[in-house]
């Protein structure tokens, strides 16, 4: 349809609302397909029914009440790190069995009872494939250890330092869930454990002899994971540097273990504003009343929330899919920032897809869907560099006085620069 303007006396109302109404029915038409699409792609919401029945199962296998499931620490003290637990709660071939035996004793599994009861053990659920040990975890041929070279952007203790005015304190290596595509799985270990206090101690005082830090991500594992006062004390002592204007949390408990999420953490967020907590949401199934009922607590206590999704094999590398998720997500107010390219991490090949997959996505995001629901797709560079913002290319020609532009739709305009 041609938009080129056209002078007011030209056109009579009538025939103005005529083109507005053609351009309407072009535009539903463009997200035809998301709409037809969106409705066999099912939230956590949606899926109550199956998850309550889960639960139920869990609770009886565990002889536990309501009250410990919405304990954080039962959660973690019950996490599901057996084959025979598993299967207890599944049912799993005997070959798979096997395998995620063979998996489990080179990389370290765990499960929250919650995380478990939204997903099932079908082949491609998208839950499942993140939480289960997979026999391609050992037949990868590509991969390693440490892709963002973290051993040598580390100038203090627990510290991890790849930009000019920001840096990583790495506080613990637990997490309610080990993700099957963790970038740091080669911390998890065996056993779970927390940086001492006075490794933390050097950490800060690292902080307070460089000035130029503004801004401090607390992470891990996962930072939620400390218990509550220590989170205080560490939030206490950033608060009290000056150069320090911002603190962030990198948590996945808002969707493997949202009970974390309780009362008496967000009296302690609350008392040391601006605090912003990172999370990684991969897909909508990951989105629940649970889930909710934690935002909601955590914005209540002054809390910016934003998910760093990863872009994973059979999991969300769809253009409908993460246009879902990034849609479910603002409903709960949760800010989609970032879809990560996956790293080649030893043993995660298998989650890793083409580079052009995530510029398909953001070509169907940008136009498509409001601003709010578009992140940036970002490429961790090797080595420490840190994070490349990947675009399509909307700039096709640039001279001193002109350039030409490619819309979302792939128009071609001149623009005076």
């Amino acid at each position: 349809m041609n938009l080129q303007p056209v002078a007011n006396n030209v056109l009579n109302q009538k025939e103005k609302r005529e083109i507005s109404l053609n351009r309407a029915m072009e535009l539903r038409n463009r997200i035809a397909d998301y709409t037809l699409a969106k409705e066999h792609i099912y939230t956590g919401f949606d899926l109550q029914k199956q998850t309550q029945q889960r639960k139920n199962k869990m609770l009886k296998l565990f002889g536990a009440t309501e009250k410990q499931w919405d304990d954080w620490k039962w959660q973690i003290a019950n996490r599901i790190k057996d084959v025979t637990i598993l299967t207890k709660i599944f049912d799993v071939s005997e070959v798979d069995k096997q395998d995620i035996s063979k998996v489990g004793a080179q990389f370290r599994w765990a499960i929250s009872p919650y995380y478990a009861s939204i997903m099932d053990n079908t082949k491609d659920n998208p839950v499942w494939l993140q939480a289960v040990p997979d026999a391609r975890e050992l037949t990868g041929k590509s991969g390693i250890d440490d892709p963002m070279g973290e051993e040598f952007t580390s100038p203090a203790p627990a510290i991890t330092r790849r930009y000019p005015d920001r840096l990583i304190i790495n506080v613990t290596n637990q997490c309610a869930m080990y993700c099957r595509h963790c970038q740091r799985r080669r911390d998890i270990g065996e056993i779970d454990s927390h940086k001492p206090k006075d490794m933390l101690e050097e950490a800060l005082a690292y902080i307070r002899d460089n000035q130029e830090i503004r801004d401090v991500l607390i992470t891990g594992g996962d930072a939620l994971l400390l218990s509550d006062s220590t989170i205080d004390w560490l939030l206490a002592e950033l608060n009290k540097i000056k150069h320090v204007e911002i603190k962030r949390l990198g948590t996945r408990t808002l969707v493997t273990m949202p009970q974390r999420i309780t009362p008496e953490l967000c009296a302690i967020l609350d008392k040391y504003p601006p605090i912003y907590i990172n999370t990684q949401f991969n897909h909508p199934q990951e989105i629940t009343p649970e889930v909710k009922k934690a935002c909601d607590m955590l914005i209540k206590s002054g809390v910016v929330l934003g998910n760093q999704a990863v872009l994973l094999k059979n999991i969300n590398n769809n253009i409908h899919v993460m246009k879902k998720l990034n849609h479910e997500l603002l409903k709960i107010r949760v800010r989609p920032y970032y879809i990560f390219h996956a790293k080649e991490v030893t043993g995660t090949e298998h989650f890793i897809t083409p580079v052009d997959e995530g510029m398909a996505i953001m070509e169907k995001l940008r136009g498509y869907t409001s601003g709010l629901a578009v992140p940036t797709y970002i490429i961790n560079a090797p080595n420490g560099y840190g994070k490349t913002p990947v675009l399509p290319q909307y700039v096709i020609h640039k001279s001193k006085n002109r350039i030409t532009l490619r819309t979302w739709e792939k128009r071609v305009v001149h623009y005076k620069s």
